[in-house]
């Protein structure tokens, strides 16, 4: 193999969200020398987020396309090597770490960090598609903000659909939850509490239709699906909240990952199953999801990637 389509790096980042980037600042500051390959989704899913208002350091807000661009140039400042191109194989069973990018080139790096992110699960809509920003979202707890005092919908029967539920219901006049079954899946205590509150209104049997709207969000068509009758519904925000798949994949048979494909690191540190292994950001975590928890994350990782490098005489 020659030195185009092999290389040898010492700090490999996989993945370019806010956990990327910032793994990228804290290793090119600490003179690894990181390479990063951005994947297929360059800056994450931020790049497909409107307005961020709940990021440290932005007064009036920003966009998130913007955010990414800003987190993406202060890492190239730093000294980072930004680059197109996804991985598609590794080989963790040895040192140097081996990960085949786009299929073709070949990258041992003397230690890796995981930031390849999770994404949303997506009803398959294209109104879902086309209004994604434009009043359809997958995270309450990021835009929920800005539908205040509004009426919004939200499908999902799961603890994550009921959490969010609670959460809009403490922002929007009215609620209205979509579950396609006669039961939810979330436990107990969040049925009980989603169905106390008088503010949210489930839609049993019930599926979306379609998203209506020009340019942002008006209402939303639903079925019943016994009955067979739609309803449409005037909502100015619409909420999926069915799940999120992390992007972990090529990593499976190598790194140890709970039943949804999460990758399990030792608790209050970014450390896998692999020494020279290391995770930040949601591939990692199903429970925050958000920016600056990724961020943070990516921080802890380049240390924990630093202080084993340091260990083992290579940094």
């Amino acid at each position: 193999m020659d030195s185009k389509t092999k290389e040898h790096v010492h700090c490999l980042i996989i993945g370019s969200g806010p956990a990327g980037y910032t793994a990228a600042i804290y290793a090119a500051r600490a003179n690894m020398k990181p390479v990063l390959y951005q994947g297929i989704q360059p800056g994450g899913q931020l790049t497909i987020t409107t307005e961020v208002e709940n990021y440290p350091g932005y007064a009036d807000g920003v966009q998130g396309p913007e955010m990414m661009i800003h987190f993406e140039k202060q890492a190239v400042r730093m000294g980072t090597d930004v680059r197109f191109g996804l991985a598609t194989k590794v080989d963790f069973s040895s040192t140097p770490l081996k990960v085949w990018i786009d299929e073709e080139k070949l990258i041992e790096a003397d230690a890796v960090i995981i930031s390849t992110g999770a994404s949303a699960k997506w009803l398959g809509l294209e109104s879902e598609e086309r209004l994604n920003g434009f009043g359809v979202s997958a995270c309450a707890v990021c835009d929920g903000f800005f539908f205040r005092g509004k009426e919004v919908a939200i499908v999902g029967a799961g603890d994550t659909a009921a959490e969010e539920a609670l959460y809009l219901s403490k922002l929007c006049s009215t609620v209205h939850m979509i579950v396609r079954k006669d039961t939810m899946r979330a436990s107990k205590v969040m049925q009980d509490r989603v169905q106390q509150t008088p503010n949210i209104r489930i839609y049993w049997n019930t599926e979306t239709d379609e998203i209506l709207g020009e340019t942002r969000v008006d209402s939303v068509r639903v079925k019943n699906v016994i009955s067979g009758e739609k309803t449409t519904i005037p909502v100015s925000g619409f909420f999926v909240a069915i799940g999120h798949q992390p992007n972990s994949d090529i990593f499976k048979g190598f790194i140890d990952m709970d039943d949804a494909g999460y990758i399990k690191t030792v608790p209050g540190t970014s450390k896998t199953n692999v020494e020279s292994v290391f995770a930040a950001g949601d591939v990692q975590d199903k429970i925050y999801r958000q920016a600056v928890t990724a961020a943070g994350s990516g921080c802890m990782a380049a240390l924990d990637a630093e202080r084993y490098l340091s260990m083992k005489g290579s940094a």
